[in-house]
């Protein structure tokens, strides 16, 4: 009976020393396993240039110059990655107004509250390249770089001696006491109505400012202010006054990204969700494509037969015609006919269930922003209005009849009032020896003459015509704001103010992205939730031919060649004159709502 038992405990024991190797093994897998070091994703991307809006050109013309929309959607898209660890945002220096910055700092937020972490790494940073990073967890500063954080300043140039010496008679008419487009043209300095304005628009500017940063970096709102007012610093001063968390070279970063796991690996994806450019065109297949990218066609994209939002950008001066790029000196023209088709291809098509427009226009022709209003009137879908970095006087109009208006913190909009007038040359024709002789009927047939000023007879007529359209802006404006017209008119009157202070006043509903413009539509469409949709971009992009040789008119190729020249003379004088291209709107139209001035953030 002993050899059986013998047996069984043989086979026990060379049981148990298996389970303790196996155990061993195990252990020491599970050791070197926590040695092994973990490797994190983290999206790298490079924050710079101006982020335009609207249609951009398909591939390989489009993809040159990174549009907002594709930004935000790379933020979005990291958001959502489950694969990365955080994002490191490399500044180089951004040309944005303040509409665009908020989207940013949104979009960065996004990702913060999807438990990535976001760090912001800047070579040299102006004010909106560091209002923009301290939404960020982190800030980081080579030791040679410098904050150039000094506050805002506005300045404005006035012509009027330069007309005088030239003899050059400014003759503009204003309806609405703020109306200040006139005061460079006819004044040497700001007049008490125009300083108010300004004032009252600083002042919000910087409130704004220094609650972004107190509330970014935990810093009252004192300590922000006496940074703002002891700058610029370089960055060890800027890191001792709590502006940015640490200086290091970009070859330093890993470090700084694994915190405390330092055995962690550190991959930076360059380029992180930007699409490259397709430049394949072997082929039949790639010259039909090459024909399409050159008339504007993107080919890659397809419409579905669901539910729709159509997305009509209305950026730029507002005029008759078709919209251009690249005004008298370098702006954009929006251009009514242009715009109306947007609308009516977006009010045909059944699919499309609600209408939101991005407005980022100072205005211009008071008829054509009357046209473009009745179009989105008539379209017979919800239309949302979301203000960009500004929406101010006909930019304002086309907006007003809207169910909803979103406008960003720092949005310019309001400027309800209107301007018109003529600049006098006679004066200087005399002086460079030409003279000129005029034979005319009707008591008013010199009322748009380039010659000479306003007649009595006819400086009547003309305030009469301005006052008949200042009239129709604010009765519009009151219907569509559902406010009594005096109290509406009492904040008209020419007056520019923020967004911020404009949902005070009830001139816009709320404040917000355009992504939140867009779910606001959505919701005004019936589409379901979570129910796919679709964005139509409206109007079609701008072909590489026009931009190369311009519209039809002929004119849009001469004004870039004029505006490229100018840069590269004299950039200064180029911006001056730039300010100057309501003396063209005046000579096409005869009577404008225009916000006169612009305020960036430098």
């Amino acid at each position: 009976m002993s050899m059986p038992v013998h047996k069984n405990c043989g086979f026990l024991v060379a049981l148990l020393l298996g389970c303790a190797f196996i155990l061993t093994q195990n252990s020491a897998s599970a050791a070197e396993e926590e040695k092994k070091p973990t490797r994190e994703n983290w999206a790298h991307m490079v924050i710079k240039g101006s982020y335009p809006e609207g249609p951009q050109m398909p591939g390989l013309f489009g993809d040159v110059t990174e549009s907002l929309s594709k930004v935000v959607s790379r933020l979005e898209k990291a958001a959502e990655d489950k694969s990365l660890t955080g994002v490191v945002l490399h500044f180089k220096g951004t040309e944005l107004g303040w509409a665009k910055l908020n989207e940013l700092r949104q979009a960065i937020k996004k990702v913060r509250k999807n438990d990535k972490k976001v760090f912001a790494w800047i070579e040299s940073g102006m004010t909106k390249d560091y209002l923009i990073a301290s939404a960020c967890d982190q800030i980081v500063m080579p030791e040679s770089a410098s904050l150039i954080l000094l506050g805002l300043r506005a300045e404005v140039s006035f012509y009027k001696n330069l007309f005088d010496i030239l003899d050059i008679k400014p003759d503009i008419l204003r309806v609405g006491k703020y109306k200040s487009a006139a005061e460079p043209y006819t004044r040497t300095e700001m007049s008490e109505a125009f300083r108010e304005e300004m004032e009252a628009l600083l002042d919000n500017y910087f409130g704004q400012i220094t609650d972004m940063i107190s509330e970014s970096r935990g810093l009252s709102a004192e300590k922000v202010e006496a940074a703002i007012n002891g700058g610029p610093y370089m960055a060890a001063e800027a890191k001792k006054l709590g502006l940015i968390d640490h200086i290091a070279y970009e070859d330093q970063l890993p470090r700084l990204l694994t915190g405390d796991k330092s055995k962690n690996e550190v991959k930076l994806i360059k380029k992180y969700a930007k699409k490259r450019a397709d430049t394949d065109f072997s082929g039949i297949a790639g010259l039909i494509k090459l024909m399409d990218l050159l008339a504007g066609i993107d080919s890659s994209q397809r419409i579905g037969s669901g539910p729709r939002i159509a997305v009509i950008y209305a950026t730029g001066a507002i005029m008759s015609g078709s919209s251009a790029q690249g005004g008298l000196m370098g702006g954009n023209v929006l251009g009514s006919d242009t715009f109306i088709k947007a609308v009516k291809k977006a009010a045909d098509d059944d699919q499309v269930k609600a209408i939101v427009l991005r407005v980022d226009s100072p205005g211009g022709s008071a008829l054509a922003s009357d046209l473009m209003w009745r179009a989105l009137e008539e379209a017979g879908k919800p239309v949302v209005v979301s203000m960009g970095d500004v929406a101010a006087s006909g930019g304002y109009y086309i907006s007003m009849g809207a169910e909803r208006i979103f406008a960003e913190p720092g949005t310019l909009t309001g400027s309800i009032g209107v301007v018109g007038g003529k600049l006098a040359i006679e004066g200087l024709y005399k002086k460079i020896g030409i003279t000129t002789s005029v034979i005319s009927r009707g008591s008013n047939s010199g009322t748009f003459s380039p010659l000479s000023g306003f007649t009595e007879s006819e400086r009547v007529a003309v305030t009469g015509m301005l006052n008949a359209i200042y009239k129709q802006f604010t009765e519009k404006a009151a219907t569509g704001r559902k406010m009594d017209y005096d109290k509406l008119e009492a904040l008209a009157r020419g007056r520019v103010y923020t967004g911020e202070m404009a949902l005070k006043l009830g001139l816009v509903d709320q404040l917000g992205t355009l992504d939140e413009a867009i779910e606001h539509a959505r919701k005004l469409g019936k589409i379901k939730d979570g129910e796919k949709f679709e964005k139509l971009i409206l109007p079609r992009p701008t072909s590489p031919f026009e931009q190369l040789f311009g519209s039809a008119d002929g004119e849009t190729q001469q004004r870039q060649q004029i505006s490229r020249m100018l840069d590269s003379i004299a950039p200064g004088l180029a911006e001056q004159l730039k300010k100057m291209d309501l003396i063209n709107l005046l000579a096409r139209e005869k009577s404008l709502t225009i916000m006169p001035f612009e305020i960036r953030v430098q």
